[in-house]
């Protein structure tokens, strides 16, 4: 899209024809912002890793999200599997040029998120507490 075009325009746009499953913007950002997606493309940015070493990194993760979320990225085209052939297999996960690009925005997004946690939390808090009223 272009970059010039204001953001009511990419609204309706990205609304189509109102199914959310042809919305190219909605179907691009459920891949990317899963609950795990984000923590493990940050991870990987730094270098490849194998699947141990993730667990070990995110450590609250199940086995069996962190397969799923590394199957989904992969799907996605962000970042690759490689498997070497010892025994048993060992697999390593790294950034495709995909992954890559978009590590500026997501490193910017990130830096937000830390810097305006605070603020966020505050703001949920009185809103509960509102609503517990």
């Amino acid at each position: 899209m272009d970059a010039h075009i204001p953001f009511s325009e990419r609204l309706r746009m990205m609304q189509g024809d109102q199914n959310p499953n042809n919305c190219p913007v909605r179907q691009v950002m459920q891949g990317i912002f899963g609950k795990w997606s984000t923590l493990l493309l940050l991870a990987l940015a730094e270098r490849p890793y194998r699947f141990g070493e993730l667990r070990r990194l995110v450590p609250d993760i199940s086995q069996r999200m962190l397969t799923q979320s590394l199957r989904d990225l992969e799907r996605d085209g962000y970042i690759y599997r490689k498997v070497y052939p010892t025994k048993p297999p060992s697999v390593e996960y790294g950034l495709n040029d995909l992954g890559k690009s978009m590590l500026v925005p997501l490193h910017d997004l990130v830096i937000w998120a830390s810097d305006n946690f605070a603020a966020v939390d505050s703001s949920r808090k009185i809103y509960d507490a509102q609503a517990a009223d």
